[in-house]
């Protein structure tokens, strides 16, 4: 696999992040959307990786540092052609080496707690995380679902 590092002028990449972006959008109720646009993901406290297996976008993924130890995966997500082939794993094994790397030792996520959303917990807990309470600024919500892995 390749990682690269930012990458947001990458015609495939910007593809890929606007369907995530939109569709996240349309099941998720007004005030219980955390997707991250485009620029979002450029903020400072964000690192974002595209991951490629022989030059093919597999997907992305990104680390928000909340604190110096604990970070926030975000934009998750798996190129369509890669979809229910196990790289969903891969991309998360990526986004906690790459967490290990920069001395992170908590890593945390909020998903949906809708049904669409059921793979994507299915994953993570499939990952080693567990349910937590909200962090950072995140409060109780019925339509999310927190999550932890300590690394």
């Amino acid at each position: 696999m390749k990682i690269i590092e930012g990458n947001f002028n990458s015609p495939e990449v910007n593809q890929l992040l606007k369907k995530h972006f939109i569709e996240l959008r349309s099941v998720s109720p007004e005030g219980s959307t955390h997707v991250l646009d485009i620029e979002g993901l450029q903020d400072n406290s964000i690192k974002f990786w595209s991951i490629y297996e022989n030059n093919d976008l597999i997907g992305c993924g990104a680390l928000k540092f909340l604190e110096p130890k604990h970070g926030e995966l975000k934009s998750i997500r798996v190129a369509d052609s890669f979809r229910e082939k196990g790289y969903g794993k891969k991309i998360i094994k990526v986004l906690i080496e790459k967490s290990r790397e920069l001395d992170v030792e908590k890593i945390s996520i909020e998903t949906g707690s809708g049904r669409f959303f059921l793979p994507a917990r299915k994953l993570f807990k499939n990952s080693g995380f567990k349910e937590c309470k909200p962090f950072s600024h995140y409060v109780d919500d019925p339509n999310s679902c927190y999550m932890s892995l300590k690394i």
